[in-house]
């Protein structure tokens, strides 16, 4: 038997799309739709392309979002098989974006071609949103998306993004929603001198280290029916000028909050700066906010992706909000109910990247289900 999926997914896979490449799969993916009806609109932003397609012009409007980059192969001499040769392979397909996320890809538009061969008056609309800029800096991808579809005054009622949620098994877990990301650059200012001397100098590794013990010992807010607890981390600390008897005159540290709904970036900003004045440090501070915490309520989509899931695969998925950020960030400005759900995700970013041939149809089936739900023409099954 034909797995149309698994040849789609081949297909994409051998098209090399490192961020902020496309390679060709958005003009792939809108041909094999033109025949349905999506009308496609091509938003290139810098060096990054972004594709709308829709289908419809009625309420309700359910979106699948993806994206077509890939992260960098690394050496290929890593790999067991090229990674933009897509290989099978002892039951799983091999390849860059096997799993993250160009299988997904895939699964939505046979899904797509599936559901309009079953009900090609179905009522509502669909869309695909997709970006080259997804594993990048995100600057000119789906956000700016987001941004034209602000201007041209259309809303989102529903929208799964294909990213891989997925643990051990198909359809185990899905996200809906994320915790927001705010890092800091702290810069600790001392008094370089001699190790023999130190009341000559001032040590800034001395001073920064209780502050940032107190930092990360601290409860910045706790775990709830939605968030495990925001967490803070230290990523990088340099000092030092190379000589074992040089007392530095500078400590370098970067930092992040993986925070939830309970927290605000104005709060843990604040919180933070006022360890670092009650040590007296002297110091600066530089903030990035990567993402704001999002989430969906337990209701229509969330309900409807879950019942997907176990009607395909007889599992009920874990709903959860862990993990890094995604694109769902930007559209949940957009869209009131967003909901993530993809292959495993043991393997992404590694050599050697793959998905279980076995999960590659049923993921459609699921994507095609929950198209049913939502846009139903019948009872639902």
């Amino acid at each position: 038997m034909t797995n149309p999926t698994l040849d789609l997914a081949q297909q994409l896979i051998r098209m090399p799309s490192i961020t902020p490449e496309d390679g060709g799969c958005q003009a792939l993916i809108a041909q094999r739709l033109a025949s349905l009806g999506f009308v496609a609109q091509e938003l290139v932003f810098g060096d990054v392309r972004n594709l709308w397609l829709r289908r419809g012009s009625t309420a309700p409007l359910v979106v699948f979002a993806g994206h077509t980059d890939v992260v960098p192969p690394g050496p290929e001499n890593g790999w067991q098989s090229p990674p933009f040769a897509p290989e099978i392979r002892d039951g799983f397909l091999y390849g860059r974006g096997a799993a993250d996320m160009k299988t997904s890809l895939a699964a939505f538009v046979t899904a797509i071609e599936g559901f309009l061969r079953d009900h090609p008056k179905a009522p509502g609309s669909i869309a695909l949103l997709l970006t080259s800029d997804e594993e990048g800096p995100a600057a000119d991808g789906t956000v700016r998306v987001v941004e034209w579809l602000k201007q041209q005054g259309q809303t989102l009622d529903y929208c799964i993004v294909g990213e891989p949620t997925s643990v051990r098994h198909l359809g185990d877990t899905i996200k809906n929603g994320r915790r927001g990301s705010l890092s800091g650059r702290l810069t600790v200012r001392g008094i370089q001198g001699h190790v023999a001397y130190p009341h000559l100098a001032r040590n800034p590794i001395h001073e920064a280290a209780p502050a940032l013990a107190e930092l990360a010992a601290m409860v910045w807010d706790n775990a709830n029916e939605d968030f495990p607890a925001t967490s803070f981390q230290v990523s990088n600390l340099q000092s030092g000028t190379g000589a074992g008897n040089v007392i530095p005159g500078e400590l370098s540290a970067w930092f992040n909050f993986r925070f939830s709904t309970a927290s605000t970036e104005a709060s843990l900003r604040e919180r933070t700066e006022g360890v670092l004045r009650r040590h007296g440090l002297d110091y600066d501070l530089q903030w990035d906010l990567g993402a704001h915490p999002f989430l969906t309520p337990r209701g229509t989509l969330v309900n409807a992706v879950r019942e997907a899931v176990h009607g395909v695969t007889g599992l009920i998925p874990e709903v959860s909000t862990t993990g890094g950020t995604s694109d769902g960030r930007f559209i949940t400005t957009l869209c009131p109910e967003v909901v993530e759900l993809g292959p495993c995700n043991a393997t992404i970013h590694q050599r050697d990247e793959c998905v279980a041939v076995a999960d590659v149809a049923p993921l459609s089936a699921i994507y095609q289900n929950i198209l049913q739900r939502l846009l139903p023409t019948e009872p639902r099954p």
